[in-house]
């Protein structure tokens, strides 16, 4: 695979309403010669409801904004301490199904805790990455007009009570895990670089 270009921008942490607002329409306005970007940010506090999600799986938010969304998936919980990955990718240009975005987030991320000696695994029904029973990253995307966004989230280090307010991506009893539960030493940019590295890897971008 030829090797694209990818602009990667990293953003801190941010509200989550306006980030979906760029993310739509970024991909509105793109066209076939727009270079693909990663983006790479944190949240503020908020509950994220995908297209087909169901209210019961909503327990007790609080004080937790709730946002109804696009992708595909049903409720989860953003944080601070959760590294968040957006691809804004024409998949179509890259003739890219898919499954073939998810194997290589779901990839990216089982590599990558490879690296830290932590053993992580996909499963075919139930997308996202886990340890043990217990899920370490979500992913969630949307197609539009042959371009994704959404993405991936990973909690590294942050408060988890929070997702005991959901039944996690629609599953009732679903337990977390965050990268803090496996002695690793914490550094948020290197993190963040070896997330990119392995990510740019699986889709066969050169960071521009």
């Amino acid at each position: 695979m030829n090797a694209l270009s990818v602009r990667v921008r990293d953003l801190g942490l941010q509200e989550y309403e306006p980030i979906y607002q760029q993310m739509l329409a970024f991909t509105e306005q793109r066209n076939e010669s727009t270079p693909d970007e990663i983006w790479l940010l944190e949240h503020e506090p908020v509950y994220t409801l995908g297209k087909n999600a169901k209210a019961h799986h909503v327990l007790n938010p609080g004080s937790i904004p709730l946002v109804q969304v696009d992708r595909g998936g049903q409720v989860t919980y953003h944080g601070p301490g959760q590294l968040i990955a957006y691809l804004l990718m024409d998949i179509r240009r890259r003739n890219f199904g898919v499954r073939q975005v998810v194997t290589a987030m779901q990839n990216t991320l089982i590599n990558l805790l490879a690296e830290y000696s932590i053993d992580a695994y996909a499963k075919p029904d139930a997308p996202g990455v886990y340890v043990g029973e217990k899920k370490i990253a979500a992913l969630g995307l949307r197609i539009r007009k042959g371009c994704s966004y959404h993405g991936l989230s990973f909690n590294l280090n942050m408060d988890v009570t929070p997702f005991d307010g959901i039944n996690p991506c629609g599953y009732e009893g679903l337990q977390v895990a965050q990268l803090a539960d496996f002695s690793v030493n914490i550094n948020p940019v290197n993190i963040k670089n070896d997330l990119l590295r392995h990510l740019t890897q699986q889709l066969g971008y050169k960071i521009e």
